[in-house]
């Protein structure tokens, strides 16, 4: 069981997700949603307090979405928890394979002050 939110624990997928994006391109929130299994509607809040706190870039338009809004090493676990601290959003469990292979368990690492990991730490574990 893991010490996060549902919340928390997918702010942490999205950015981790949008990290490994390589096009260069924002990506839609609906993209997101089917990546991270969840219906586009529970994201919408989680990816507003992102954009709020200046994780993540949103654009407007057919062409728009969202992607980083800084260098992945410039941001940490902790920028991402502070985005997203409320008691709402989505009721249910994120079915994301990359929240599950990959930032569960850099999350649960032994020594290691994940809080402070950048997100290119992340990717690099």
């Amino acid at each position: 069981m893991s010490l996060l939110s549902r919340k928390e624990l997918l702010a942490i997928a999205i950015v981790v997700d949008l990290a490994l994006q390589t096009a260069g391109r924002p990506m839609s929130s609906k993209t997101l949603a089917v990546r991270n299994g969840l219906p586009a509607r529970h994201l919408e809040s989680v990816l507003q307090a992102l954009v709020h706190d200046g994780i993540l870039k949103g654009t407007r338009g057919p062409r728009g979405g969202y992607e980083l809004a800084r260098e992945r090493n410039r941001m940490t676990i902790n920028d991402i928890l502070r985005a997203t601290r409320t008691d709402d959003g989505p009721k249910e469990e994120p079915n994301s394979g990359l929240l599950e292979k990959v930032v569960m368990p850099v999350l649960a690492l032994p020594n290691r002050n994940s809080r402070t990991l950048s997100t290119a730490s992340i990717l690099k574990t």
